[in-house]
């Protein structure tokens, strides 16, 4: 049995391992999870941005952060085209997402829901690029 002390210093050493700031290997190199979210943000287009997500995915909740970046990245070739009609079409495929996997328990399923959201987004991103950006 341990004494509270050593119970003190297994809890410590669990939250340090839990941080969400530690590092994952990337792209052959060690990043946080921030670092990961500002490479996807710089990536040039929305295809590269989608290529970061699925080279660093964690198959955890942390793919939430990473997919929400690549939401913004796509979502920048065709949101300002898109007439209100497309836009709530829009909506509700991301809304698709979110209901597909809600009543499932592990952090997995979370992963699974940014995937289907940053696909959704890069899927009219493809779309609005295609048209030459109208995106309507």
């Amino acid at each position: 049995m341990l004494s509270r002390s050593g119970l003190a210093a297994l809890a410590v050493v669990l939250s340090v391992a839990s941080n969400p700031a530690r590092a994952m290997v990337c792209m052959e190199k060690s990043m946080t999870l921030d670092e990961v979210v500002d490479t996807i943000g710089a990536q040039k287009g929305c295809e590269r941005a989608m290529k970061v997500f699925q080279d660093c995915q964690l198959t955890a909740s942390g793919d939430v952060q990473l997919g929400a970046a690549v939401e913004k990245k796509c979502e920048a070739d065709f949101m300002p085209g898109l007439n209100m009609v497309r836009k709530q079409a829009y909506q509700r495929e991301m809304r698709v997402c979110d209901r597909k996997y809600r009543n499932k328990s592990g952090t997995m399923y979370l992963s699974f829901t940014a995937f289907c959201r940053a696909e959704v987004a890069q899927r009219y991103s493809q779309r609005a690029l295609k048209a030459g950006g109208a995106g309507r």
